[in-house]
């Protein structure tokens, strides 16, 4: 079986492009319109240097860093709901970009719902993530409406039955003479919803658990990028990888050193504000309004006593948080680069230079955060492993009462609860009068 079946956008048969202007003007002539024959002789624009281009493109790529980077902490200060939209749209954008590279014109096979079945396993799959999310953060506020009710739960249900929906669409579309692209493009879809919105839901998830949890991540890799660069020009000789033939052993080890540094101030600076180690109660909060709560012992210094050496003090005050930020600038300096290997992998595969255009000078989306993905999966899974707070939140006990319990004993749990806060002085006699009274509905 050949490879007849599959073509794609960004190459076709090897070096074929697309002609230039003075390629189309070398046929033949209207009859009214100049030739480079005559009086009226057509002359070429002058060429532009290669100087001219890389400053052209030099201009152009640092406009759009000021412009991300202004961007970037405008919603981080503007509140958490902002931060999730960007989330979101990267989301949908990088699996764009993703999809696009092995998306055959479907026009030319006259093949329907190919585009459409990947959006709406797209948009079935961010259904899913995102109601978990919101379920897990704030069940105690759907679990007592009625019309959300519902929804809550039986998410999982209706979101495997519409995968399911979509599924058996998929396999009612096959047409006999497609079945290799058709198959491809489904293997392909699951796989950018994996690599890309799974683990983008991930870092959705550390916004909610505290915005330190999705700045922190997100700088170290930043950092260790531009120090990767500026190390690997100052002193790097050793080639790390072929993927990345401009990384160098130097630059690796060079950029793995001062991201600990980095974070280790970083993160000094970080446990200070309560506004980013608290986690998330209101999506209406911002930097103005702030976040009230107990915080994490994490994030609050201990003393801790130092060998008896000389020059050293006997003791030291750090926060547990210093020694977890270790394994963070570790795991960004030395794992994360792979996620941007992997792009390089992926798009040396498709002879393709970048995975789109939708960052002026900097190429796709996907291309900025190749990294981010699995740093941000790595910091949900090491934060709820090494440094959560496991314990009953609200959400659950009333998760737990309207799944668990008959509603006259849920009214039991109610005037218990009011006998207990009114012995302790928190509530006043007359609701301890009405919750014992008879107030069920009847």
């Amino acid at each position: 079986m050949g490879r007849r079946n599959v073509r794609f956008p960004h190459r076709s048969n090897g070096d074929a492009r697309r002609p230039s202007f003075s390629e189309m003007s070398d046929g033949p002539s209207d009859p009214g319109s100049p030739t480079r024959t005559g009086n009226q002789a057509k002359t070429d624009p002058p060429a532009v240097s290669d100087y001219e281009k890389k400053k052209a493109t030099f201009i152009t790529r640092t406009i759009w860093t000021f412009v991300m980077i202004a961007g970037f902490f405008s919603a981080l200060l503007s509140g958490h709901i902002y931060l999730i939209a960007i989330v979101t749209a990267i989301q949908i954008v990088s699996f764009k970009e993703v999809i696009a590279i092995a998306n055959v014109p479907s026009k030319d096979r006259n093949l329907r719902f190919t585009k459409s079945l990947n959006w709406y396993f797209l948009a079935t799959t961010m259904y899913f993530l995102y109601g978990e999310s919101v379920l897990y953060y704030f069940k105690h506020i759907l679990l007592v409406d009625k019309v959300l009710l519902p929804f809550a739960t039986h998410h999982r249900f209706l979101s495997f039955m519409l995968y399911v929906m979509g599924f058996v669409f998929f396999v009612a579309t096959l047409q006999k003479g497609h079945y290799r692209f058709q198959f491809t493009q489904f293997a392909w879809t699951h796989m950018a919803l994996y690599l890309i919105v799974v683990q983008a839901h991930f870092i959705m998830n550390n916004i909610f658990e505290g915005m330190i949890w999705f700045f922190l991540p997100a700088s170290l890799v930043i950092t260790n990028d531009i120090f990767a660069y500026v190390c690997g020009i100052t002193f790097g000789r050793t080639q790390l990888i072929k993927l990345s033939p401009k990384k160098t052993v130097e630059g690796f080890i060079g950029a793995w050193v001062c991201t600990i540094i980095f974070g280790y101030f970083m993160t000094n600076i970080l446990v200070r504000y309560k506004y980013f180690i608290c986690p998330v109660t209101d999506l209406g909060s911002s930097i103005l309004t702030g976040l009230e709560c107990t915080p994490n012992p994490v994030f609050i210094p201990q003393t801790y006593t130092l060998p008896d050496w000389p020059l050293l003090p006997k003791t030291i005050d750090i926060a547990p948080m210093q020694f977890h930020i270790l394994v963070f600038a570790t795991f960004s300096s030395l794992i994360a680069p792979f996620g941007g290997f992997f792009a390089s992998g992926l798009k040396r595969t498709f002879k393709i230079k970048d995975f789109g255009e939708s960052i002026p000078g900097h190429g796709g989306i996907t291309d900025r955060m190749d990294c981010q993905f699995i740093m941000g999966f790595f910091s949900f899974m090491y934060y709820h492993s090494f440094i959560a707070l496991h314990k009953a939140s609200v959400g659950d006990v009333i998760e737990t009462a309207i799944t668990g319990l008959t509603p006259e004993e849920q009214y039991e749990v109610v005037r218990g609860l009011g006998k207990y806060l009114y012995n302790q002085g928190i509530v006043s006699e007359n609701i301890l009068e009405c919750l014992n009274g008879d107030l069920l509905r009847r």
